[in-house]
Order: structure tokens, then C-alpha cells, then sequence
């Protein structure tokens, strides 16, 4: 049977964690008050000891020791055998605001130092915290119920509009007697009546503004602003528009560039005075969209404040069970009274939110189809498969197998010897370094993401990820496999028709043809092959390469930073197309290096990652004005010049060009290493409870942390092999890159589980486990 407590460990909401009952440290004081009993027998049994008053404490405790009662200041409630108060004190801002709280009066005979009175100071103080958190999320869930209800309203105001219906229908939620309509306000469009319009008259803007919308320089404003301004706003264009900013890859888009399109109700193309206005019916779908996902995550959110109340009943009912079993008294059902009358359980706003949420989604957005609303509104995760499972074991034995095979044979045909190997190395190894690289990276992400489960770490909130179709550790396990396997099996292909004397010009098209199954596969649209993840793939591409134009999302930088792991990779990348685009696989010689149009394209891979990154720094910056963005852009720049002088010294070898890749290379290096520790890890606190690291940590053992932090220095400093030049001959000097760049790989999987981590903490930190989607329609204060 699973102990409670590894119940409530795996159950609980991670990023809430510190805002549930703290079920663990009152199970500490009941094994304190077991102990202390244990201690005194005689005391506990008989009532006498070496003090005079323990015939009188014996008695009292007996007697009323289960009697809870409630302090007040307010009011008093009486149940027969027992007298509950609660007591509402003001918040220390002297507001009107008043918080409940509860106190347990235990006997004045009990001592300070008495176990059982500090068992339910303790108890009391958790009772307060669940009660507070859990008033402070609803009333937060009730406060964006309340916004997306006007936005709903206003939306289906203007559907009913493009649809020919002039009726007005009422409020979609039931709103509080002191909430009133907030006023949506639209800035000017420039840009004029686009595809899909319809026509607004003077009496339908009207109606919209008695309803709370706010239409800016409409005739009935320009009516009420006097002669002369009257004139001037004539004159104006009467607009209204819809914000929709770019918070997931799919409706990213620069701040500039939105500005040109973001028109919901523009000015008509007619050239009378009496020209009206028109609704753009793209920009409403765009809006429905937001609505719809905004409703989504409010329904989410409510989900686990409902489970948040549960557990948290359930923590209580077990841990006053478990201290009537050790002080054998009776106080479990009294005290459990009171819980049950706290907010967090006799609240019932929750619930009823939870079921207007799903009739509206139901009724709006699934065409009255609850089983197609609860799809969106509860998402079934996909259990695991164990053919999966199976799968991912059964070519892991062929990828070990066939490498035996291949090191062998390698080895007989002479493949990695100084004469023989050259053109070998030259030609087939860039490939295949590729393919390896990737997929020791999805290696390296799957051991990431199984840590991350294990820890409690929700990565598919922090990347966004929905839940019903990211991809899980055993999936990247497969993945890396199959790849693994299919690319063993190509080179042993590959080697046994060299040996058997066949054509070059044929033979070497085997990794060409690697390659472009690879590609035709991650393009796919078909739905085979995770296509969710792929195309999720090709769209974070999509955002880093086109940076800075897209809004940075978590999953967007933490992708850029896999590539700038992945310069090698992307160099392999460029000897490929060379070799293949200039035919040079039919005489088998690797013309490619002495070009300098390839010299000088490899300072642009080589940028390309930092420079992306860079960008998305400098978005980041646009975005949030935060100057810390600014100092991270800093670090891709020195990366960048760093990178640069490292090029031109491996062409130009003088005592300049060293001094230079010296210089630059020690001063990103320092900075690099600065930026994964404090920023990035959110380590080398030397005011931490835990000397040098954080006060949260996810790994129980501290040795782990400081073990990474030496363990990245010594990865961060690998570009010393490069200037000193450790080189024997060609094939070594291939398979010396190949190990350098799969040691920089290790070192990004090992970096990307603690960034995550400081991120996780981050989240919980400020208690984040909902999305806060952005709604369509902006919102301010009527004048």
C-alpha cells in the first residue's frame, strides 16, 4: 500500500507545492509527541510525575483537550457541544479588506514547549495558509471569469452583426452586484476595408457604445466634442481594432508588422459622406481563437484549485487521524469540523464556475457537442505504450550490434589508417557526424526529460506544450534508436560495397539518400512519425531563423541555445551540400575546403546560431524592457567574436591572430560561465542556506550541483584544444572534432536540466501553473 505522503507528493500540483499543507513537517511533530509520550509513561498513564500540577494537567487534558476554540473579533457561531469563532483581522496595508483567520485556544496549562500545543499552533498556521491561497487564486479565476465574460459578450455582439442579426443577447456569465462592465477601447486602423467586411451604421455604433464598447472618434463622440473638433474628426477615419498579440509560434508576429494588420473595424472604401464602417471577419475569427484557448486554461486553472482543495482535506482528515492514534484522544473530529467550514472546502464558487465554463464552450465553441468541448476542456493525456517500450530496446541490441560489426570491419578494410582513410573521412564522415550529433542530442533530451518527471519539473507548461500530444522521454528514446540504427546500417552498407569494388559514383550517393529520407520524413504531412512534434519543430525553426520578427517564447531561446551546442553540426551540414551539389561524390575528390566562397560561408554558420540568439535577446528587450536581455545579448556577441577569431586562426597562424583568439576566447568563456551559473542555473548565491547554490533545490543530494558546476568549467574551456593543436593525422584529427563536439553536446543536455530547474522554481516561485492568455479586446476605464 502507497504511503499518503508519496501519494501527496506524486499528486500535487509542483508549481502550489509550497502552498499546500506542509504534510511532512506536521508528521515530524507527531513523531515528537510520540517520542516525548514514550518518554513519560508513567505521566501519560497515570497522571502523576515529578511535578505537583501533572494530577491537574492529566485531568485537563482528558477533560478538554479535544475542545477547539476560535477566537473573534466579528461574529460567533454556536453547534451545540462546541463554540467556533473566526476572527477577521484587517491586512497590514490598513485596507477595508478584511482576511479570516483561525487560532486554536488549546488549555493555558499546557507549557510553550508542550509538543501537542505546538502540533496545533502548526496545524492552525497551515489551515491559514490553505485558506489563504486558495481565497486569493479563486478570487483571481472569479475576477477572469468576469473579463472573459464582457469579451465573449462583445464578441458575439459583433458575429451577430456580420451575420445580419441586430438582437442583443444577454450577459454570458452571472456577474457580482459590484462588478461592472468593463469599456473595450480600439485604437485607429491604418489600414482601410479589407476582404470580408461588413458595414456598421451610426444607430449599430450606438447600440455598441450603450453596451460598453468603446468606439474612438465615432460621430457620436465628434456630436458631443463641439463645432470645430466636430469638423476635425469628420474628417478622421472611424476606426476600431483588435489587439492580438503574438504569444505562441502560430500567431507570433512582430510588434511592427502586427500594426499594419491588426484592423477589426476599419473605414469603407466609399467615397460619399455618408460612408460607414466596416468589421474585418479574419480579425474576429483571430479573436474567437483567444476566447476559446483563454477559456481553455480558466477551466484548467479551476481544475486544480479544486484538486488543491481536496488534497489538502485529505492531508488534514490523515495527519489528525494519525495524532489521535499516537496521543489517544479524540480531537480529529472536532478540529475536521472546523476544516470543513473554512472557505477552501465550503466554497462552492469553484464548482459553479467550472460548470457555466463548460455550457458556454460547449454552446460556443463545440457546436452544442459536450464530447467534442471536453476534449478541448480535459485533454487525455496518451498512456504509455509498452510497444514503445519493446521497440526502443529491440534497436538499441541492433545499433550495438551492428557498430560491433562495423568497428571490425573498419578495421580490416583499413578505414581509419592515414593512407586509406583520408578520402573516407573527407567524404562519408560529414554525413554520418550529423546524423550521430542529433541523435546523441535527442539522447541527451530524453535522459532530460525523464529527470524532469522525476523531479516534478511540468516542462510541457514551460514550454507550452500540450499535453495530449508532447513528446515523452520513452518517444525520444525510439527516436534516437531507430536513427541510431538506421545510420549504423547505412555505413555498414556503405563499407561492405566499398570493399566490393563498387562504383564511387553509386556508392557514396547511400548517405545523400540518408539524408533526403530524413528530411522528406520531418516534412511529412502525413499524421505518422509525431507529426505534432515535428511540425512544433519546424515552426520553433521557423521563429529562431526569422528572429527578431517573432515574439520570444520560452521554447524559442531554448532552442536557439541547442544550436549554438550545434555549430558543428550545421558545419557538417555545409561540407554535405558542397559535396553533393558539386558533384563531387562521382570522382570521389573533396574540392570544396579550397573555394572561399566556402571559407567565407562558414563564418556565417559558425554566426548564425549566436546571432539568432542575439536577435531574440534584443526582442526580448523590445518586449519587457529589461536590461539584463540586453547583458545576455552581450554574452551570443562576445560568443560570436570569440567564434570569428577561432576561424581566422585556424587559416592564418601567426602570434597575433593567437593572442586575438586568446583574448576573445577567455573573455566569453568568463562570461559564458557567469551566465549559467547565476543566471541562468541561479546558482553561486552566497547568501543561500545551501552554501554557493539556491535555498530550493529540485535534487535532494547537494554534491550533484557542485559536481556540475565543475564539470561545465571544464567543458566551457574544450576550445584550448584548438589553438594548441593536438593533431597527429587526418583521421585522427576528424575523430578528435567529431569527440570535441559531442563533449559540447553532454554539456548542453547536462546544462538544459538546470535551467529548467531554475525556471521550474521560478514558476513556483510566483505560484504560476495556468497560462495567462492575453485577451483580444483591450480593456480601460470608461471616461
Amino acid at each position: 500500500m502507497v504511503k499518503f505522503s508519496k501519494e501527496l507528493e506524486a499528486q500535487l500540483i509542483p508549481e502550489w507545492k509550497d502552498a499546500f499543507v506542509n504534510y511532512w513537517q506536521l508528521k515530524k511533530h507527531i513523531k515528537k509527541i510520540k517520542l516525548a509520550r514514550n518518554k513519560r509513561p508513567t505521566q501519560l498513564n497515570h497522571g502523576f510525575g515529578r511535578s505537583i500540577v501533572d494530577p491537574i494537567r492529566f485531568i485537563a487534558m482528558k477533560l478538554l483537550s479535544t475542545k477547539l476554540f476560535f477566537s473573534s473579533n466579528n461574529n460567533t457561531n454556536t453547534d451545540d457541544d462546541e463554540t467556533v469563532k473566526v476572527r477577521s483581522k484587517s491586512t497590514e496595508d490598513a485596507s477595508d479588506h478584511e482576511v479570516e483567520f483561525y487560532q486554536t485556544e488549546l488549555l493555558q496549562l499546557f507549557s510553550e514547549e508542550d509538543e501537542v500545543r505546538v502540533f496545533f499552533e502548526r496545524l492552525d498556521e497551515e489551515l491559514n495558509k490553505v485558506n489563504q491561497f486558495y481565497k486569493t487564486k479563486e478570487s483571481e479565476f472569479l475576477e477572469r471569469g468576469e473579463a472573459l465574460n464582457d469579451q465573449l459578450q462583445t464578441l458575439m455582439d459583433l458575429k451577430q452583426i456580420l451575420d445580419g442579426n441586430r438582437r442583443w443577447k444577454p450577459n454570458i456569465l452571472p456577474r457580482s452586484s459590484s462588478s461592472s462592465r468593463r469599456n473595450s477601447s480600439f485604437s485607429d486602423s491604418p489600414l482601410g476595408l479589407n476582404d470580408g467586411s461588413t458595414e456598421i451604421s451610426d444607430e449599430i455604433i450606438a447600440a455598441f457604445e450603450r453596451n460598453g464598447v468603446k468606439f474612438m472618434n465615432s460621430p457620436a463622440a465628434a456630436a458631443a466634442g463641439g463645432g470645430a473638433k466636430r469638423k476635425k474628426v469628420e474628417k478622421r477615419k472611424a476606426a476600431m481594432r483588435i489587439d492580438i498579440p503574438a504569444t505562441t509560434p502560430t500567431s507570433a508576429i512582430s510588434a511592427v508588422t502586427s500594426m499594419l494588420w491588426e484592423d477589426l473595424i476599419s473605414n469603407s472604401t466609399k467615397q460619399d459622406s455618408t460612408a460607414g464602417h466596416s468589421i474585418n471577419r479574419k480579425k474576429i475569427q483571430c479573436a474567437e481563437k483567444m476566447i476559446r484557448t483563454a477559456f481553455v486554461e480558466l477551466y484548467r486553472g479551476l481544475g486544480l484549485l479544486k484538486t488543491y482543495s481536496s488534497l489538502n482535506m485529505v492531508a488534514f482528515t490523515k495527519i489528525l487521524k494519525k495524532f489521535d492514534k499516537v496521543s489517544k484522544q479524540q480531537a480529529s473530529a472536532r478540529y475536521l469540523k472546523a476544516v470543513k467550514r473554512s472557505h477552501f472546502i465550503s466554497s462552492d464558487k469553484v464548482v459553479r464556475l467550472m460548470d457555466e465554463v463548460e455550457s458556454i464552450f460547449t454552446q460556443h465553441f463545440a457546436n452544442n457537442d459536450r464530447k467534442r468541448a471536453m476534449k478541448f476542456l480535459r485533454p487525455q493525456q496518451h498512456k504509455d505504450s509498452h510497444l514503445v517500450t519493446f521497440f526502443s530496446g529491440l534497436f538499441t541490441g541492433c545499433f550495438v550490434s551492428l557498430f560491433g560489426i562495423y568497428i571490425i570491419l573498419a578495421h580490416l578494410c583499413g578505414i581509419f589508417s592515414a593512407t586509406t582513410g583520408t578520402a573516407y573521412m573527407e567524404t562519408v564522415y560529414p554525413v554520418f557526424s550529423v546524423f550521430a550529433l542529433l541523435s546523441l542530442h535527442m539522447f541527451l533530451y530524453g535522459c532530460n526529460m525523464m529527470m524532469w518527471k522525476n523531479t516534478r519539473i511540468n516542462y510541457n507548461f514551460i514550454f507550452e506544450f500540450a499535453p495530449n500530444t508532447a513528446l515523452k522521454y520513452r518517444d525520444a528514446f525510439l527516436i534516437c534508436t531507430t536513427l541510431m540504427t538506421c545510420i549504423v546500417g547505412a555505413l555498414l552498407i556503405h563499407l561492405l560495397l566499398t570493399a566490393a569494388a563498387i562504383s564511387p559514383s553509386h556508392v557514396d550517393t547511400i548517405p545523400g539518400f540518408l539524408l533526403l529520407i530524413f528530411i522528406a520524413l520531418l516534412i511529412c504531412p502525413f499524421d505518422i512519425f509525431y507529426r505534432p512534434t515535428r511540425y512544433c519543430f519546424l515552426r520553433i525553426m521557423r521563429n529562431i531563423i526569422c528572429s527578431p520578427l517573432y515574439k520570444v517564447l520560452m521554447v524559442d531561446f531554448f532552442m536557439a541555445d541547442q544550436l549554438t551546442s550545434q555549430i558543428p553540426l550545421l558545419r557538417h551540414l555545409e561540407s554535405t551540400a558542397c559535396y553533393f551539389l558539386a558533384e563531387s561524390f562521382k570522382t570521389r575528390q573533396y574540392t570544396c575546403k579550397n573555394g572561399s566562397l566556402y571559407r567565407q560561408f562558414a563564418y556565417v554558420i559558425s554566426f548564425s546560431p549566436y546571432y539568432w540568439r542575439a536577435m531574440q535577446c534584443a526582442r526580448r528587450w523590445f518586449d519587457e524592457l529589461d536590461p539584463n536581455h540586453l547583458a545576455n545579448m552581450g554574452k551570443y556577441v562576445s560568443a560570436m567574436v570569440a567564434a570569428g577569431a577561432r576561424l581566422t586562426y585556424a587559416t592564418q597562424s601567426n602570434s597575433l591572430w593567437f593572442g586575438v583568439v586568446l583574448v576573445t576566447s577567455i573573455v566569453a568563456t568568463v562570461y559564458q560561465l557567469y551566465w549559467d551559473f547565476v543566471k541562468d542555473w541561479g546558482l553561486l548565491n552566497p547568501n543561500s542556506k545551501n552554501p554557493w547554490l539556491r535555498d530550493d533545490l529540485m535534487l535532494k543530494n547537494k554534491s550533484f550541483y557542485y559536481i556540475s558546476i565543475a564539470l561545465n568549467v571544464v567543458l566551457r574551456v574544450a576550445w584550448i584544444e584548438s589553438i594548441t593543436r593536438f593533431r597527429i593525422n587526418q583521421v585522427q584529427t576528424h575523430l578528435l572534432d567529431f569527440f570535441l563536439a559531442s563533449l559540447e553536446v553532454i554539456r548542453r543536455g547536462h546544462w538544459n536540466f538546470y535551467r529548467l530547474e531554475n525556471e521550474h522554481l521560478n514558476n513556483a516561485g510566483k505560484f504560476r501553473a495556468v497560462k495567462t492568455v492575453p485577451l483580444p479586446f483591450r480593456e480601460m476605464d470608461s471616461d
